[in-house]
């Protein structure tokens, strides 16, 4: 069994839950998960509702053979990319919230 990196004391956890620093992660959390859950599932389904709706202009070539439909496939690749190495900055400023809140709970 791995040993865990930074072990809560039992009896904390009520403690960190009541932190306002707890209250704050959540926060920020949710402040990008739900925003870039949302953009995510827009642009993911753009392509099938304009391909459905807009067939012709799907259709027209780009780049010689290259049409939009599937331009905008490749650049879904893109924004998934995009999206993770936000996620990863957003999620290393978490772990920073993190451990100045379980020192804190620590502490006391």
């Amino acid at each position: 069994m791995p040993a865990e990196t930074n072990p809560t004391p039992s009896g904390q956890w009520e403690k960190i839950a009541q932190h306002p620093g707890f209250a704050e992660l959540k926060r920020a959390k949710l402040r990008f998960i739900i925003p870039a859950t949302i953009f995510f599932m827009v642009y993911y389904m753009a392509l099938p509702v304009l391909v459905g709706f807009f067939p012709e202009i799907m259709k027209k070539p780009v780049l010689g053979k290259v049409n939009w439909a599937y331009l905008f496939a490749l650049s879904q690749f893109i924004m998934t990319w995009v999206i993770c190495g936000l996620y990863v900055r957003a999620a290393r400023r978490w772990d920073k919230m993190n451990a100045e809140l379980l020192n804190s709970v620590t502490k006391d």
